[in-house]
């Protein structure tokens, strides 16, 4: 699997960098950003503000050499072949760039931001990342522990066909446990017959997910995984939230579904509202 680790020097990515030794790698792009700044003076000669512009992308070029060195030295010992890039440019746009050139499989970094509101206004480098990469990218919030134990929400086929074809690239260096949730919205009780009409309704959706993640299941057990499957009734992002912490998982593996373009960014998605509170690392698949 290729794989780009995008670090910074933040906490954050340095835990996205402890959780490589539990995935598979075939080549590891390692990759840090010079978000160089322009000089913030209107007043300045324009040959004194490119100088000063260069003067500090070259201390800055230094310290990310530093940085680079440093992650290689940590890098897990069944690491591949590392390619080293050091970029110029906005870290979305270079971390986005990048992976495209790359032809990367998976985008490994930590979460930043300004918080869920000013996020979701604003846009944040692991927001941007997880709108508009092309690959699957897991986004890292805090510490990181062993990954066994994974919830996968699914929702429709396309979530289905998503997830598989990722975990076919086997992903994880050692097996894992995956619990497949599907979340059914939860229908207003009504009286009289309204009433039984709505349970009977309920009652063949909660049939109809239950044999949708059977065959799923079937379908990852023959590619050597172990499953179980969990149906639950309420809203998508407290269901998937809530079993995350119950079952104590590693990792939440889940698709990238919502909505496109603007609205996604100012309204958020699913999987964009399970990342601002989710207790664990969240890997989102295409």
């Amino acid at each position: 699997m290729r794989t780009l680790l995008a670090v910074d020097g933040s906490e954050n990515a340095n835990e996205a960098l402890r959780l490589l030794k539990y995935l598979s790698l075939d080549h590891l792009v390692l990759l840090h950003a010079l978000n160089v700044p322009k000089p913030a003076y209107p007043m300045m000669i324009p040959e004194v503000a490119e100088h000063l512009y260069h003067e500090i992308e070259r201390h800055m070029r230094a310290d990310g050499e530093g940085l680079l060195n440093r992650t290689v030295s940590l890098l897990p010992f069944h690491t591949g072949p590392v390619t080293r890039v050091l970029r110029a440019g906005s870290p979305a746009e270079v971390i986005l760039t990048t992976a495209e050139q790359e032809k990367t499989d998976l985008i490994v970094m930590g979460a930043r931001g300004l918080g869920p509101i000013k996020e979701r206004l604003l846009g944040s480098v692991s927001h941007r990342i997880l709108t508009s990469a092309p690959c699957a990218k897991l986004i890292v919030p805090g510490p990181v522990k062993p990954i066994r134990q994974v919830l996968l929400p699914l929702s429709s086929s396309i979530d289905t066909e998503g997830a598989i074809r990722f975990l076919e690239l086997k992903p994880f260096r050692q097996s894992v446990d995956l619990t497949l949730l599907s979340v059914l919205p939860d229908i207003p009780p009504l009286g009289g017959v309204a009433a039984r009409g709505t349970e009977t309704y309920q009652a063949r959706e909660r049939e109809n997910a239950q044999l949708f993640l059977q065959s799923t299941a079937n379908r990852l057990e023959r590619s050597r995984y172990s499953t179980r499957s969990q149906v639950l009734i309420g809203s998508a992002v407290e269901s998937i939230l809530d079993q995350a912490r119950e079952r104590n998982v590693d990792l939440i593996l889940m698709g990238s579904r919502g909505r496109h373009g603007l609205s996604r960014l100012v309204l958020g998605s699913v999987s964009h509202a399970v990342l601002h509170s989710a207790p664990c690392p969240i890997l989102v698949f295409n």
